[in-house]
């Protein structure tokens, strides 16, 4: 057996009798997001027998898979060795073969590191309006901050953004990199129906809400990009590890996009 990589780098714990969960540290970083986007592709490029998927999030990699079938493959795989190396095999739970996997990954994965260069990413420009009418909760947050609408959409459009992680509802973006300056806290009283492709302020945090849902977020805009296509294959525009940038767009240019969405059924 492969000597364990748990430490504070690679720890791991169960989560139920079909996951497992992969903590990296704790700082919520870019450097942090970026290794976890690489460990996340090693792992889908050498899955094992039994795997079904992983979900990446701040500073963890959630990985299921299927116990009943690695229990059942792990004591097909030591019968060959006789009775007693079987009885030694019924004894293994699936969790800790699926650990053995993960200590080989994590073995070749940082070997593959020490030598790998890395393309960073391209930035995706998101378009939005800014308006009233889009962003009904601007003037709010201009008022919060005493500054000008102007000056929120220009701190607003002038970062680029990782995506973190998608969660809260499908294809929903958590974004870093947001302005201090634009830090604002979430609503007292959460709105029932936020539209969809609505752009939010949550604290430190940006997000896209995907498809009309409730929300607390402060809304300062809206794109006419559909985030979240359940016919598509992958259904969410962005995952963890893209960098988006803001581009504000007119009234007039928002309605013209709905228009052509209409129009060609996309």
């Amino acid at each position: 057996m492969p000597k364990s990589m748990r430490s504070d780098r690679y720890n791991y714990q169960p989560l139920g009798d079909s996951a497992l969960v992969m903590q990296l540290g704790t700082s919520i970083d870019v450097a942090q997001l970026e290794r976890i986007g690489r460990l996340a592709v090693h792992i889908e490029n050498n899955r094992f027998a039994g795997f079904i998927e992983l979900v990446t999030a701040y500073t963890t990699i959630t990985i299921y898979y299927d116990s009943l079938l690695i229990y059942e493959q792990n004591l097909a795989a030591k019968a060959v060795g006789g009775a007693l190396r079987a009885k030694i095999a019924e004894t293994e739970l699936p969790y800790d073969i699926v650990c053995q996997h993960i200590d080989r990954l994590l073995m070749s994965f940082e070997h593959e590191n020490e030598t790998s260069t890395h393309k960073p990413e391209e930035i995706i420009n998101i378009p939005v309006c800014y308006s009233e009418q889009y962003g009904p909760d601007l003037a709010a947050v201009a008022a919060f901050h005493h500054v000008s609408q102007e000056a929120i959409i220009h701190l607003h459009t002038s970062r680029t953004y990782p995506v973190f992680m998608i969660g809260f509802a499908p294809g929903f973006p958590y974004l870093g990199g947001l302005d201090e300056r634009l830090a604002t806290p979430r609503k007292s009283q959460p709105r029932t129906r936020i539209p969809a492709g609505s752009v939010g302020i949550g604290g430190n945090q940006t997000g896209i809400y995907p498809f009309e849902t409730p929300g607390g977020w402060n809304l300062i805009g809206r794109t006419p990009l559909d985030l979240f296509r359940p016919q598509d294959d992958p259904p969410s525009l962005l995952k963890a590890g893209n960098l988006v940038r803001f581009v504000a767009i007119t009234e007039e240019q928002f309605e013209a996009s709905r228009e052509r969405k209409q129009t060609y059924g996309l």
